[in-house]
């Protein structure tokens, strides 16, 4: 990100990405690219499946990324810019599967 700032900076408007021109980059561009990432990042398997199916997906994972690995929810709320509340409403199903870690994490603390 920071290299790409340093050789291209910003669009007028503060964009990240912009055409040669400054102007807006059309929205059929964005998902052919998308969709190149996807075919050059993912498996096959993975291809066929809704993983990173748009660009904001990425957004959920590093959610879910942040709360499976225990960051306390006020600072995952932080990192994601929104309120602990929006956190819950939005995250709280991503926890799945996780149940025997939890387990312990609940008799560790009761031991002590």
């Amino acid at each position: 990100m920071r290299a790409h700032l340093k050789e291209f900076g910003t669009a007028p408007d503060g964009r990240l990405f912009a055409t040669s021109t400054g102007g807006v980059i059309p929205a059929s561009t964005l998902s052919r690219v998308w969709e190149e990432a996807r075919r050059i990042g993912l498996s096959p398997e993975q291809q066929l499946s809704p993983l990173a199916g748009r660009p904001y997906d990425l957004r959920h994972a590093c959610a879910t990324l942040l709360l499976n690995s225990g960051v306390p929810p006020k600072e995952a709320a932080r990192r994601l810019g929104h309120s602990v509340d929006v956190l819950w409403k939005v995250y709280a199903g991503c926890m799945d599967g996780d149940e025997e870690r939890i387990n312990r994490l609940i008799e560790r603390a009761l031991a002590a």
